[in-house]
């Protein structure tokens, strides 16, 4: 059974000399290389039949005029339309939208869902500080909601300075999704707004850990009940890029409602060699039976994207790739149970 990747990057060479030119880094990290045909091939050795492509962080935010913003998320989407149409099995797409320029980017929701039929959008946890969730931003989730759109919320890095020898990728993206999801439950947008599927990032950040926390908080400054805020907050959809650990799932999967977590790898951001440890995390978990592992891995995200359950299987390739990422994922489990064991002595 092969593998629907929800949180899978794509960079075009144009938008990453866009970046270059700006100094514009991934987080803290160099804006890596990405192509087509190196997106097959990650996706080969992770055992992935289709992927969700997605612009991340930082989108068009470093363009501070809406219309260059606009005409940059214009061509993103143009292109990866063009991907997805050159092999619709293998590839889906979120559109990017321009925010914080909120006509413009319910313009280009409307155009990417309704004539590009993008499979979703991408929603920056804030853009150029304004967070989603926020007040102002109505016409764009009601587009979204009279379509049904699925939503990805991704981490972008957070307002104001970072702190040095604190990298933005590995501690402030949680917690800007986190934020993000707050703001949605706390403004009341997840009810007012209930056909939106939200898929948050990397577990959701801090959400699972943190919910009972958050929706306390929610009681006591709106006065909605908790139990109300916490069915919110399980509501939404999680991904399981960079949080398949044994550390990690058992809140994860104690929180989030039944069909709510979908496979994610972050290529080409998380290296291939992390897609392959967090794969293994899967494999190995003890806490889930083959059928729950085939919903995370395949079976939620059909139900998200419903147009990818008649995709044929893609080639399988030769005898020898198959016994090669059939040993390489066998390693990678030996590895994932020995860090466990290690880390529990």
């Amino acid at each position: 059974m092969l593998r629907i990747d929800t949180h899978h990057h794509a960079v075009p060479s144009d938008y990453r000399n866009l970046l270059r030119k700006a100094g514009i880094d991934a987080g803290g990290r160099a804006i890596p290389e990405w192509s087509p045909e190196g997106s097959l091939q990650t996706m080969s050795e992770l055992g992935v039949g289709t992927a969700i492509l997605s612009v991340s962080t930082p989108g068009t935010t470093f363009l501070p005029n809406a219309v260059d913003a606009a005409a940059l998320a214009r061509d993103l989407n143009d292109y990866l339309a063009t991907v997805v149409a050159a092999q619709p099995d293998r590839f889906g797409f979120f559109a990017t939208v321009p925010m914080p320029h909120v006509q413009e980017s319910t313009a280009e929701v409307v155009r990417c869902l309704d004539e590009l039929h993008a499979d979703g959008v991408v929603l920056l946890a804030n853009a150029a500080g304004v967070y989603v969730g926020q007040d102002g931003q109505d016409d764009l989730f009601a587009a979204l909601d009279a379509r049904s759109a699925v939503a990805f919320i991704h981490p972008a890095e957070l307002p104001g300075p970072a702190v040095d020898g604190i990298a933005p990728y590995a501690t402030d993206f949680l917690l800007d999704t986190t934020r993000a999801a707050y703001l949605l439950v706390r403004s009341g947008k997840r009810r007012k707004y209930p056909n939106i599927r939200f898929i948050l990032s990397h577990a959701g950040g801090f959400v699972p850990y943190a919910s009972f926390r958050m929706a306390g908080c929610i009681t006591m400054e709106t006065g909605r009940s908790v139990a109300d805020a916490l069915d919110d907050f399980a509501g939404f959809y999680f991904d399981t890029a960079l949080s398949s650990t044994a550390a990690a799932l058992p809140s994860l999967l104690a929180f989030a409602k039944p069909g709510h977590v979908t496979f994610g790898s972050d290529w080409p951001f998380a290296p291939v060699g992390a897609g392959k440890i967090n794969a293994a995390g899967l494999e190995t978990y003890p806490g889930l039976d083959a059928d729950a592992r085939a919903a995370i891995e395949r079976t939620n995200a059909l139900a998200l994207f419903p147009r990818l359950g008649t995709a044929p299987p893609p080639d399988a390739g030769s005898a020898l790739e198959q016994a090669r990422h059939a040993v390489s994922r066998a390693v990678m489990r030996g590895v994932v149970r020995l860090v466990n064991t290690r880390s529990r002595a």
